[in-house]
């Protein structure tokens, strides 16, 4: 009776091994790309560390030579060595909320309208059109809002309103806003199963009360976070303010008064012309507004993420 050949697995489950492990040559070109990913993850942290340090060491600089009863009084006039920090924050205030009061409902309603009741007709033409307005170059946006929102729009309404106002620069930088709402909320909104609006539907629902009560509530983290981008983006224009609001100085909670943010405050000093004459800490003090807008920056980016973490959970 001949004998039974000795089954084959070890040597299968052998070739299979090789298999799995590849060639040397490709585990070299993997460890080459994984040390390339690597390498360019460690220098992007630390240009952060370097730019981080940087705006550190001069903000506690310009504190050193101050006394800091500096930073309060009737408004930002560097060259005197009065430096009212409140002055920018009022006016990024300002500049901010108008913003986000124009660019909230205007990007969601139009987000609503690409995801739920466009056609893909219609979707394919007015995506590349909102998208291309967010590439208009910002200070196109500020002389727009100087020359055509303050003299037509504001002024009409607003008879008292300057040549440069906190006002039309907030609707310029809400204009600029629009686009990075309603881009990434229709994608948020788009990304939820079609299988919840076809239950909601087979219910009975109609199509507003499905986009209201099932999409929108399953896409909150991703509207949160389109909300917090575009505050984020507000908060850190810099030459529509410039343009349309004029030059920070005395400290003002009427839009339709001159005013600055932080962010064109850095402008103005950056220029060169308060570093040349004034007081000698004017310079510096754009590296502390710049740590304050950093901060602030953060601040908000982390209580977004918070949010929208705890909505996924909750989702």
């Amino acid at each position: 009776m001949q004998a039974a050949a000795p089954p084959d697995h070890p040597r299968r489950e052998a070739a299979a091994a090789v298999a799995l492990a590849g060639r040397e040559g490709r585990a070299r070109r993997e460890r080459l790309i994984r040390s390339i990913f690597t390498a360019a993850a460690l220098i992007t942290l630390l240009i952060s560390a370097f730019i981080i340090e940087t705006v550190l060491a001069r903000a506690v600089e310009f504190l050193s030579q101050i006394d800091l009863a500096q930073l309060v009084g009737i408004g930002w006039f560097p060259r005197r060595g009065i430096f009212d920090v409140s002055t920018l924050l009022f006016g990024s205030l300002i500049v901010t909320g108008i913003a986000m009061m124009i660019a909230a409902p205007i990007g969601l309603a139009a987000a609503i309208y690409l995801s739920e009741y466009a056609s893909p007709r219609a979707r394919s033409l007015a995506k590349p059109i909102l998208e291309v307005l967010s590439g208009i170059p910002s200070v196109v946006v500020g002389f727009f809002a100087l020359t055509l929102l303050t003299p037509d729009v504001i002024k009409p309404i607003f008879s008292d309103a300057n040549a440069f106002n906190l006002a039309a620069a907030g609707i310029g930088v809400g204009i600029l806003s629009i686009p990075l709402v309603a881009s990434i909320a229709e994608d948020a909104m788009r990304a939820v199963p079609r299988a919840l609006r076809e239950a909601a539907y087979g219910l009975g629902a109609r199509r507003l009360t499905v986009t209201l009560r099932v999409v929108v509530p399953s896409a909150v983290s991703g509207i949160v976070a389109a909300l917090i981008l575009a505050t984020s983006r507000a908060i850190g224009e810099t030459m529509v303010v410039a343009v349309a609001a004029g030059a920070p100085q005395a400290r003002t909670t009427n839009p339709l008064d001159p005013g600055g943010t932080m962010t064109s405050a850095m402008v103005t000093l950056a220029t060169g012309s308060d570093q040349v004459t004034g007081n000698t800490a004017a310079f510096q003090s754009l590296f502390f507004v710049g740590l304050l807008l950093f901060v602030g920056t953060l601040g908000l980016n982390v209580l977004g993420d918070l949010f929208v973490r705890r909505s996924r959970r909750r989702s």
